[in-house]
């Protein structure tokens, strides 16, 4: 099981960089699997809370991918529930921006996830 820092710890963990990462190029499967892990690590937590909505988010693309669309809507809402209870900015997301985004696309897939700070 991963090592869980703190959140403000972000850069330091190499899970969770690399589950970005993943997300990123689009191995949304893989994403999950790596964030999984850190979930189950702090699954009633804040934190874990965080990962579970990233969790979901990789899970709405890939259905999305497939062309499964009210399952992947369905995965995004629950992701935007778990989001809209973390800190506007929250492990290096700008979560706000990104509940905008996603609130203002829905039907589509979710954008890049930028890291900052």
């Amino acid at each position: 099981m991963p090592i869980l820092l703190g959140p403000e710890q972000w850069r330091r963990m190499g899970d969770y960089l690399y589950a970005i990462d993943l997300y990123n190029y689009a191995y949304w499967w893989e994403c999950h699997e790596m964030l999984e892990g850190l979930w189950r690590a702090g699954q009633t937590t804040k934190q874990g809370n965080f990962f579970r909505a990233l969790i979901q988010l990789a899970a709405a693309n890939l259905k999305r991918s497939l062309g499964y669309g009210q399952a992947a809507d369905n995965l995004t809402f629950r992701a935007i529930s778990r989001f809209e209870q973390v800190p506007d900015f929250y492990m290096g997301i700008e979560v706000a921006s990104l509940l905008s985004h996603l609130r203002e696309h829905s039907g589509e897939a979710a954008p890049l996830i930028r890291l900052n700070g």
